[in-house]
């Protein structure tokens, strides 16, 4: 990975010059509102340790499992969240999302058991498996060409046309506060953390999770993960302001194919991160196959880069108590098993078998 390395990590750190935090925010009694709105609807993932993890981090690994969540990822909790917070005529006229797959899947299951219309705009390459799961809970679904349209404008135009509620995949405080529930719960049953890493695509699940546990931990060091190639967030907080990638970026993490992080977002990981770690798509793979093979988790690209961060060795923090998020397991067999065929056996510096 290339960029200025610092500590024990490697990436690059937000400079002391950023621009000043946004006027609004994201407080953590937000994210505990949002821990008892949600509470039933959404699943306590467990949290998993791993002692080969554990060797090479040189430190105690903590693993949330979102892939064990509902609608397979992190989403459902910000979908939840904002769609709870509705009015009642708000709710009878229906929502519009726009998503490669795991927002409009976790709007489309919200919407679903609130009986909520909810209509969803996905790009004509989202994986199947995710458009089988906003399908099967009664998701409309209108297609978008990512190289000709941009899907925020085609949602807006929806939204303004059919006066449905847009909800966002990560620039809204409501889904953001609902995200975060899943560091309030892993903090609640690991204690402490010094170091949390969490993927970072728009930013909506690092603000949030981001938030509370700086309020809970005052001390972690909060470090986003993305694909090399998909790296707006790390250029961003370098050059403190947002960065716009050229095209969108040819990772096998659909989920972190943003341009550039969001409006809200940004700033407020400004505030929170330390730096972001970036890696390769080989390595996502390794660490995909190292979820299932260790962990006995199935993790889709997307959700498997912060377990990528520690097998690559970009994570050496010796004592310390490391919370890791695996956002998210919508990924099918037979992508799967294609994705680890054509990898070259694995070289990770794997120090155990256990």
């Amino acid at each position: 990975m290339s960029g200025e390395g610092y500590g024990y990590f490697g990436g690059v750190r937000t400079p002391d010059t950023a621009e000043s935090s946004a006027a609004d925010t994201l407080e953590a009694s937000a994210v505990t509102q949002a821990a008892r709105r949600i509470a039933g609807r959404v699943n306590r993932t467990p949290v998993v340790t791993n002692a080969t993890l554990d060797e090479i981090a040189g430190g105690r690994v903590f693993v949330k499992v979102e892939p064990l969540q509902r609608s397979g990822s992190f989403k459902a909790r910000g979908a939840f969240n904002k769609l709870l917070q509705l009015s009642q005529s708000q709710r009878e006229r229906g929502v519009v999302a726009y998503s490669s797959g795991n927002h409009g899947a976790a709007v489309a299951l919200a919407a679903s058991d609130l009986e909520i219309p909810a209509v969803i705009v996905v790009p004509k390459t989202a994986p199947v498996l995710k458009l089988e799961q906003i399908r099967a809970v009664g998701g409309e679904l209108v297609w978008y060409d990512p190289a000709t349209e941009d899907r925020a404008a085609v949602a807006a135009e929806l939204a303004e046309r059919r006066g449905l509620t847009l909800v966002p995949p990560y620039d809204d405080f409501a889904v953001m506060a609902g995200q975060g529930t899943l560091a309030l719960e892993l903090i609640e049953d690991v204690g402490d953390l010094d170091v949390l890493l969490v993927p970072v695509g728009g930013g909506g699940l690092i603000a949030g999770t981001g938030t509370i546990a700086r309020a809970l931990c005052p001390r972690v060091r909060i470090f986003g993960v993305e694909p090399a190639v998909a790296n707006d967030h790390q250029r961003s907080l370098a050059s403190g302001h947002r960065v716009v990638l050229d095209a969108p970026p040819d990772t096998i993490a659909d989920g972190l194919r943003t341009l550039t992080p969001g409006q809200l977002t940004l700033p407020l990981n400004r505030e929170l991160l330390e730096g972001v770690i970036t890696v390769t798509d080989e390595e996502i793979i390794e660490a995909m196959q190292f979820c299932f093979e260790r962990l006995k988790v199935v993790v889709e690209p997307s959700g498997a880069v912060a377990i990528a961060a520690i097998l690559c060795g970009r994570v050496q923090a010796p004592a310390a108590r490391i919370g890791v998020v695996l956002s998210g397991g919508n990924v099918d067999a037979s992508r799967f098993a294609a994705l680890i065929e054509a990898a070259r056996p694995a070289r990770l510096p794997f120090v155990g078998q256990r």
